[in-house]
């Protein structure tokens, strides 16, 4: 950084700007606001451009990352296989969303239409791949193809109910799809990887909050088996190959974006519509409720973290670390709507947890993360994005 000492006349300051603006990116001034002379201004030179491979770039988390890092100058990759948990369309507008294109799509059919958008969204900064983590030679090929400085692999089938009927694919896809990824890391020389986990590792952990320091050995659903499986082997290729990782265990997002047939989001629609939601247990069960702008500021920060270390391995929790229970959520959703919600009861769910809440003392002194948005906040927001977009 350049600083320098000025007291220069107001007419004077737009010559200096332009002499400093071919090579710097940004100027920062500070005024002596009772005489409008500029007493300092300091000058920070452009951040070189970085290549970042980002799985699940099209989904809810990812695409607001990839927005994130386009808007800051970067080149992503994004590979997404749009699988069929939820609507492809879905993805699809998020991913217009995310590099700035308009939403206005004509849909057809979906390999046509995603090979449209593959094609309608490639630029100098970004290109989408339509491919599967299962599909190695695939991946190689992209690996291959370009430079990749940081993997962000947030690629993974999701959700606690679903991986009880279906723990095979859950298996596939989050823990063999994952070595395929760093087995090219491996073999390209990827160092520098930021992987997705979840809060669902601490299962039903009696100590609250929960802490990175907890035990995380009895998770009570195949998709927490599988995020636990992963941070074990990361371990492994951090060991024998110098991978650095950070894993973040996300704790409940919400946001623009979130994925339709999650609890917010499907609530909400259902509400709006005057429909029945299904009301599991008697509304005592709470999450750690985290708005996707504090989540992905923690992830770009912790992406920062592993590019300026060395030897990294680390699991970080990213939560708001306040609870939120069943009932207030739902109370939350009926405000903004001015709406009231038909409750179906019904019985807890297997594979749920009681509650979710996060310890993040050390996110805070590791990568300085700070959330800024409460739930009622933050479900405003929500809100608002879901009937502009309904």
């Amino acid at each position: 950084m350049l600083i320098v000492s000025l007291i220069l006349p107001i007419e004077q300051i737009y010559i200096r700007i332009s002499q400093i603006c071919s090579i710097c990116a940004k100027i920062y001034f500070i005024f002596d606001h009772n005489h409008f002379q500029i007493l300092k201004f300091a000058t920070l030179c452009k951040k070189p451009q970085m290549n970042y491979l980002v799985t699940g770039g099209s989904g809810f988390i990812g695409s607001h990352l990839v927005e994130h890092l386009l808007k800051d100058g970067h080149f992503v990759i994004n590979i997404d296989n749009f699988d069929d948990f939820y609507d492809y369309q879905v993805k699809i507008k998020n991913t217009l969303e995310s590099v700035q294109q308009s939403t206005d799509f004509e849909f057809s059919d979906k390999e046509n239409d995603i090979k449209k958008l593959v094609n309608q969204t490639q630029s100098e900064n970004y290109i989408l791949y339509y491919t599967d983590i299962r599909d190695k030679e695939a991946l190689a090929q992209i690996f291959k193809n370009h430079k990749i400085d940081v993997l962000v692999h947030l690629a993974a089938l999701a959700g606690v109910r679903p991986s009880i009927e279906r723990p095979i694919d859950y298996e596939e896809v989050n823990i063999k799809g994952t070595m395929h990824l760093w087995e090219l890391c491996k073999e390209y020389g990827v160092k520098k990887n930021v992987i997705a986990s979840s809060s669902s590792v601490y299962g039903n952990n009696e100590k609250i909050p929960f802490s990175e320091t907890d035990n995380v050995d009895r998770p009570i659903s195949p998709y927490a088996a599988t995020k636990k499986c992963t941070e074990i082997l990361g371990h492994v290729y951090h060991h024998l190959y110098g991978i650095d990782m950070i894993f973040l265990r996300f704790f409940t997002v919400f946001g623009p974006r979130q994925r339709p047939d999650l609890a917010i989001h499907k609530f909400t629609k259902l509400i709006s519509e005057n429909q029945e939601i299904p009301f599991y247990g008697d509304g005592s069960t709470a999450r750690d409720y985290t708005f996707i702008e504090d989540i992905i500021d923690g992830v770009v920060k912790s992406v920062k973290y592993v590019e300026n270390h060395h030897n990294v391995y680390e699991t970080i929790n990213l939560g708001e670390s306040e609870v939120v229970n069943l009932n207030e959520m739902v109370t939350g959703i009926e405000q903004e709507l001015r709406k009231s919600a038909i409750k179906k009861n019904l019985p807890m769910q297997p594979g749920d947890v009681e509650k979710t809440n996060a310890d993040i003392q050390k996110a805070k002194n590791l990568i300085n993360y700070s959330p800024k948005t409460k739930y009622q906040n933050g479900i405003k927001i929500f809100v608002e994005w879901f009937l502009r977009n309904r």
